[in-house]
C-alpha cells in the first residue's frame, strides 16, 4: 500500500532521529582532566618553630595576615575550579599541587565555596623540606579511588658535602573509573645558585623518578603512570632527555617509553613561568606510552595545555604578560602565583549516550 506524504514525512523523521542517536552515542567520550599547579607559597599565618616560615607570618617580612591568606585561598580555589572547565564544564578530576605548607591549608583550599561541592579528597605527607613546603594530590572522590600512596625521599649533597633534604616525590595509586593509574607528584630542586651549579640536584631527582617508574613497571609492565610537577627544568633539559629519556613525538614509541607532550609546547615558545624576559616550561606531565591509544577504548591522552586566562596575567608594567604573583619585587600585589597551571585531557569512549562536550570532536 502506498504511503501518504504525511506518512513519508513521519518515517523520514524517525530515520533521521535514529541516525542522530547512533551518531551521538558513537562519538560520545568520557573526558578526565589531570592538572598540576605550583600555587606559590601557600602558608598559614602561624609560625612553625621547626621550619623557616617566619617571613609568612603577620610579624614577618611579608606581613602575611589572615586577610591576605584568605585572599590567597580564594584566588587559588578559583583557578583550580576553572582548569579544563571550558571543555568539561567542571574542575579537574586529579590535581597535583606544590608549595603548600601543611594539610591544614589544603583543607581550607578544598573547603572554599569555589571547590567544596566538588568533594575533593587529599593525599598529603609532610616532607623534610627546610621551608616546610610539600606536594600533595587532590582527587574527586566520585572519579578516583585511592588504593595506596607512598613518599620517596630525595637526599642531596650540598656544596660542602653535607646531606640536604628536599621535597618528597609522592606516589598515589588507585582507580580512575575501572582503570588503575599511578600518579607521581614532584617538586624538583630549584635553580638557586645558578642553573649549572644546581643541575646535579635535578639530575638526582630525575634518577629517583626513573627508579620509581621502573619499580612500578617491574610489577606490572602495562602500568599506567603519569608523573607531574614543577621540575625546575624544561622538557629538553638533560634530566628529562638523558635520565628519564622522555620523547616528544608519538612516532615509534616503545611500550616502556615515556611521552612528554609539553616538549612540543615548549618548542612553540609556550611557557608556564617567565624570568628575565625568557619563558620556561618547568611545569610538565609525562606518562607511559600505553596512554597513546588511537582506539580510545581505555583512557588515552588527548591533548595538553597551559591554563593562562587573562586574569592570571600581570596587566601592565615591567612584568606585563607574566604570571600575576602574590608578591613582586618584595611588595604585596595580591595576585595568584608565579606559575601557570598545566593540564592534560584523558578520554575514552563512553558506554552511555551523553551530550556532546565542547571541544570533544575528533
Amino acid at each position: 500500500m502506498a504511503l501518504s506524504k504525511n506518512e513519508w514525512f513521519i518515517l523520514l523523521l524517525l530515520l533521521v532521529n535514529s541516525f542522530e542517536v547512533y551518531t551521538q552515542e558513537d562519538k560520545s567520550y568520557s573526558i578526565k582532566t589531570i592538572a598540576f599547579y605550583n600555587i606559590e607559597n601557600l602558608f598559614d599565618i602561624e609560625n612553625d618553630s621547626l621550619t623557616f616560615d617566619d617571613d609568612r607570618t603577620p610579624e614577618g617580612k611579608d606581613n602575611w595576615t589572615l586577610e591576605r591568606y584568605k585572599r590567597k585561598i580564594e584566588n587559588m580555589s578559583r583557578v583550580l575550579s576553572e582548569i579544563g572547565a571550558e571543555t568539561t564544564q567542571t574542575s579537574p578530576d586529579i590535581i597535583g599541587i606544590c608549595e603548600i605548607e601543611n594539610k591544614g591549608v589544603i583543607e581550607d583550599l578544598v573547603n572554599h565555596e569555589n571547590l567544596i561541592d566538588k568533594d575533593y579528597g587529599i593525599v598529603h605527607l609532610d616532607s623534610p623540606d627546610e621551608r616546610g613546603i610539600d606536594v600533595a594530590l587532590l582527587y574527586k572522590k566520585k572519579s578516583f579511588i585511592v588504593n595506596t600512596f607512598k613518599s620517596h625521599r630525595l637526599l642531596l649533597n650540598d656544596a660542602e658535602g653535607f646531606r640536604d633534604y628536599t621535597r618528597y616525590q609522592l606516589v598515589v595509586s588507585g582507580y580512575l573509573g575501572d582503570e588503575k593509574f599511578h600518579f607521581i607528584i614532584n617538586h624538583w630542586p630549584s635553580r638557586s645558585g645558578g642553573e649549572a651549579r644546581s643541575k646535579p640536584h635535578r639530575m638526582a631527582a630525575a634518577t629517583l623518578n626513573k627508579r620509581i617508574i621502573d619499580s612500578i613497571q617491574r610489577l606490572d609492565i602495562d602500568a599506567k603512570i603519569i608523573s607531574m610537577g614543577d621540575l625546575n627544568d624544561d622538557p629538553i633539559d638533560d634530566s628529562l632527555k638523558k635520565v628519564l629519556r622522555t620523547k616528544g613525538k608519538k612516532k615509534n614509541l616503545e611500550p616502556t617509553d615515556l611521552f612528554n607532550p609539553f616538549e612540543k609546547l615548549f618548542k612553540k615558545g609556550i611557557g608556564s613561568l617567565a624570568y628575565r624576559d625568557k619563558w620556561n616550561l618547568f611545569d610538565q606531565m609525562f606518562f607511559t606510552s600505553n596512554l597513546i591509544n588511537e582506539t580510545k577504548d581505555t583512557y588515552s591522552f588527548w591533548k595538553a595545555g597551559v591554563f593562562n586566562p587573562s586574569y592570571l596575567l600581570d596587566p601592565d608594567g615591567r612584568y606585563k604578560g607574566y604570571p600575576l604573583r602574590t608578591y613582586a619585587g618584595g611588595s604585596y600585589i595580591g595576585g595568584h602565583s608565579d606559575h601557570f597551571p598545566v593540564f592534560i585531557y584523558l578520554i575514552r569512549k563512553s558506554l552511555q549516550k551523553q551530550p556532546y562536550l565542547k571541544g570533544a570532536s575528533y
